[in-house]
């Protein structure tokens, strides 16, 4: 096998601004696994919080370059990337993993959800994100994302207008689903206090309200309120479930932050056991960096795959959203396929 990579840049149509920090681009690596005259693909993209910059990315995958083509099979691989998991960052290790998958998927002629066991793909509503802007600008962003379709929408939170901008967009989405993100800018009481004095606006979850590290603060919100709590940067791996067990209504399960699907697979397999609802979140990425994340929406209570529509402009098509459904289509593989 072989094993190569290239980067572009990719721009927000306005800056993403949440409670941490405040983003207007980042730059993609896409990776290409190359097997018998099938290439897959994946893609990691830059992350500050994450510690992830362009130069440290390109120099794991150069490290990765000898050890890929020394396996003779991609399901040979595929089957080692755990074992890898201690090495790489997550991120980078999703790429691998996403590029594996695709392969494997093109090699047999069925899109990556056949290939997971699932026979049949459902269009999937997904939120769209309004970030920490003036209350009427959200309101306006709202107006928008209605007129477009969307049902569900993820509001950032994290400064002192979080009640009037909350109200603004539930004005102008009178019908949609409405999940709240401070990213743990909150306090515990801060945020039991809030979604009591939110519950008009009918709030479907809050996800990450408080710092992650104290889990049992998590239970003691979740004691206090009946908005399903999902816990985020408190849920990176299958290891932080067991702390999460009647503490927290659900868990967000990033591609990016686990690890690819395969690691996916298993945090969605022991969250069913524990009884807690599944999210799928994303980093802001271009279509094929969101799309093995797609692939999983038939276990999802609440889908946030919305990176890809916040681009300028995305390199990669093939997953939908523009009207707030994705959608995959009968392609082998991830389903993606260059833009131009």
């Amino acid at each position: 096998m072989r094993l190569g990579w290239r980067s572009y840049p990719l721009r927000l149509r306005e800056p993403l601004r949440i409670s941490r920090s405040t983003m207007s681009g980042r730059d993609a690596v896409q990776v290409d696994l190359s097997h018998d005259g099938v290439t897959g693909h994946g893609e990691v993209v830059t992350s500050a919080y994450y510690g992830l910059d362009r130069a440290t990315i390109l120099d794991l995958l150069a490290g990765l370059g000898q050890r890929v083509s020394d396996y003779g099979e991609p399901g040979t691989l595929l089957a080692e990337l755990p074992a890898l998991a201690a090495e790489l960052p997550a991120g980078v290790l999703a790429a691998l993993d996403a590029a594996v998958h695709d392969l494997l998927g093109r090699r047999v002629g069925m899109p990556v959800y056949q290939w997971l066991g699932r026979p049949t793909f459902a269009p999937a509503p997904t939120a769209h994100t309004i970030g920490l802007v003036r209350p009427s600008d959200a309101a306006a962003t709202a107006r928008a994302l209605a007129r477009r379709g969307f049902q569900l929408v993820k509001v950032k939170c994290g400064d002192a207008a979080d009640p009037d901008r909350i109200a603004a967009v539930r004005a102008a989405m009178p019908q949609a689903r409405l999940v709240l993100d401070p990213n743990g800018a909150w306090t515990p009481e801060q945020t039991v206090r809030l979604l009591d004095t939110l519950r008009p606006y009918r709030v479907d979850a809050v996800e990450q309200p408080i710092a992650p590290g104290t889990p049992r603060l998590l239970a003691w919100i979740s004691a206090r309120t009946d908005v399903p709590v999902i816990a985020d940067e408190d849920a990176a791996t299958v290891a932080h479930l067991d702390a999460l067990a009647g503490a927290v209504a659900g868990i967000n399960v990033k591609i990016a932050k686990c690890g690819g699907i395969h690691a996916a697979a298993r945090i969605v397999a022991t969250a069913r056991g524990y009884g807690m609802d599944l999210m799928l979140g994303c980093l802001v990425a271009s279509s094929l960096g969101i799309a093995p994340a797609v692939h999983l929406t038939g276990d999802a209570r609440w889908i946030d795959l919305d990176g890809h529509l916040l681009l300028t402009d995305d390199p990669w098509t093939g997953i939908g959203g523009q009207d707030g459904v994705l959608r995959l289509t009968d392609e082998p593989g991830l389903g993606v396929r260059a833009a131009r």
